[in-house]
């Protein structure tokens, strides 16, 4: 769109181009405009007119939608339970509960003009990172990744101990315990007890559980006890701090949640308290952008596929009963297939999905 100042300038260019002996058509072409254009720009009585197509008044779309539906979306993405949740994962969760209002673009839309499209939550925009050790996961109690946090006490100086062991297949947190003081006990005990919850001494194929380089998980009591569950061990290289990334943005997602503590926690019972809350709202409640918006625990357990088909059929609905809505294909509801962990080798991850005839999706 040229500016009027800018067709100024260039009809007057053209204008003396014109006077002095050159051809009409072939000046307008050396300003980069055609001649119908210039003849546009003079219509109303030769002078120059601006472009009308900003403030041109068109009428809206047969599709588009209504007050009442604008309205509707509004008061569901203000709902307290949506308060800190975007629009791509408000759009799925309707989905589960058999609602479709509009799509997760309209949404945003109407949270735009309503002046709503601030980051809905205390976490900040995530930053992409460069991840790097490969491990393939096909299915859930495959490969593990496990890490320690601290949490603040509210006296100052004083931490609680959070460990987490998280299924990199699924997202869900299998294993984790909160407690006063950093020690490999704590971790080999916490090992032995989600083995046993998940019952690895059945699997034929032990998992590989990948932690990063802290003396508490490479200490020799924690090694004898996967040696004794046959957990195979992987570490993160030395001084790479992202090669750990699942477990890392877990601890984000924790600390960035709403009832977390900003003044530290009164004492280890709080502590455990807020653990148990945390990994009951992440495994159950939390839709996960990583698996299709579906929760840990529904993908853990295979459930994951069957709701994602309901998606699909809810939304194939929706475009029949109002196509001109829809300008292409139906959102993607395919279900996620193979996980890696930091896939810097390419050739073992072809090679691994090649094998078991899946399309491996990058960390």
């Amino acid at each position: 769109m040229i500016g009027l100042e800018d067709r100024h300038a260039l009809a007057k260019d053209i204008h003396v181009a014109h006077t002095t002996g050159a051809r009409l058509k072939p000046a307008c072409a050396i300003a980069g405009i055609d001649l119908r254009t210039l003849q546009r720009w003079q219509a109303v009585d030769g002078v120059i007119s601006a472009d009308g197509r900003p403030v041109a008044v068109r009428a809206t779309p047969r599709h588009a939608l209504s007050e009442a539906e604008r309205a509707q979306v509004l008061a569901v993405a203000n709902e307290p339970r949506f308060a800190a949740v975007p629009p791509a994962r408000i759009v799925p969760m309707l989905a589960d509960e058999g609602i479709y209002l509009a799509s997760e673009s309209t949404f945003s839309r109407v949270l735009n003009v309503h002046g709503q499209t601030a980051h809905r939550g205390r976490a900040k925009a995530p930053k992409t990172g460069r991840p790097a050790t490969t491990h393939v996961a096909t299915g859930p109690r495959q490969v593990w990744c496990w890490d320690m946090t601290y949490l603040p006490a509210q006296v100052l100086g004083r931490w609680f101990h959070l460990y987490l062991i998280l299924d990199l297949y699924s997202r869900k947190i299998v294993g984790w315990e909160v407690h006063d003081s950093d020690h490999a006990d704590h971790a080999a005990h916490l090992v032995r007890r989600t083995a046993l919850a998940e019952g690895i001494a059945a699997l034929a194929i032990k998992p590989v559980l990948h932690g990063d380089n802290g003396s508490t998980l490479k200490a020799t009591t924690v090694l004898a006890m996967l040696n004794w569950l046959g957990v195979k061990p992987s570490y993160s290289r030395p001084r790479v701090s992202d090669d750990n990334a699942y477990a890392e943005s877990l601890f984000r997602t924790a600390k960035y949640r709403p009832e977390f503590p900003v003044k530290g926690f009164a004492d280890l019972d709080n502590a455990r308290a807020w653990a148990i809350s945390f990994v009951r709202w992440y495994n159950v409640d939390h839709r996960h952008s990583g698996i299709r918006y579906v929760s840990p625990a529904q993908r853990h357990a295979g459930e994951d596929h069957a709701i994602l088909v309901a998606r699909h059929a809810l939304y194939a609905t929706a475009r029949e009963l109002n196509p001109a809505r829809w300008s292409g294909k139906t959102r993607n509801w395919s279900p996620i297939g193979a996980v890696t962990l930091n896939p810097e080798r390419d050739c073992i991850v072809k090679a691994h999905s090649a094998g078991n005839n899946i399309q491996p999706l990058a960390a």
